[in-house]
């Protein structure tokens, strides 16, 4: 098993009324990885996808070897990701969540309700299976703003049988490839 990635990765996914999903954004904190560390945002919003980093090919690798993996963006319509070059600023504190902005991407998780560990043997991204383990912290909250304005939705939370959120903390995260045998 080979180590490609650590780090964190917090989560939103913010659903209407009726349960439709509205956005969804990816924060990355890589302190380790095989294409180097950074950090990078990806949103997604209104059928579009943009990646806001510092590191562009850091970027589009987590864009493409992770985040459009995951489950939470099943099924949305994913194209071409827009690539802005930028900084991100990130305030992560386990105890009360998560502040991330880059350019006029703002993203906010907060009110932690639990933490526990996750492993999961063959998280399967795109037909590759890896083993994931992190710390999910499932938050009450969380809000994206785009250009100074609120998109609209919020997290779902359920308490049954364990409490989930849509809107989360994701830490000491470890991604591995499984190898599997030939």
């Amino acid at each position: 098993m080979s180590v490609r990635l650590i780090g964190a990765n917090p989560g939103l996914t913010l659903f209407d009324a009726a349960g439709e999903r509205t956005a969804f954004a990816s924060v990355w904190r890589v302190d380790w990885s095989e294409r180097g560390p950074g950090q990078a945002i990806v949103v997604w919003q209104a059928g579009e996808v943009r990646i806001l980093t510092p590191r562009p090919e850091l970027g589009q690798w987590l864009t493409d070897e992770f985040t459009r993996h995951f489950p939470e963006v099943a099924g949305l319509p994913w194209g071409t990701p827009a690539v802005t070059h930028t900084a991100v600023r990130l305030d992560y504190d386990l105890a009360r969540g998560v502040r991330a902005q880059a350019a006029d991407v703002v993203v906010e998780i907060d009110e932690p309700l639990d933490r526990r560990l996750i492993r999961v043997p063959e998280f399967d991204l795109g037909g590759t299976p890896n083993l994931l383990s992190t710390v999910y912290v499932p938050c009450a909250e969380g809000r994206l703003t785009v250009d100074g304005v609120a998109v609209a939705g919020s997290p779902q939370v359920t308490h049954e049988p364990t409490t989930s959120s849509s809107a989360f903390l994701a830490d000491a995260e470890v991604w591995c490839r499984v190898d599997v045998p030939s």
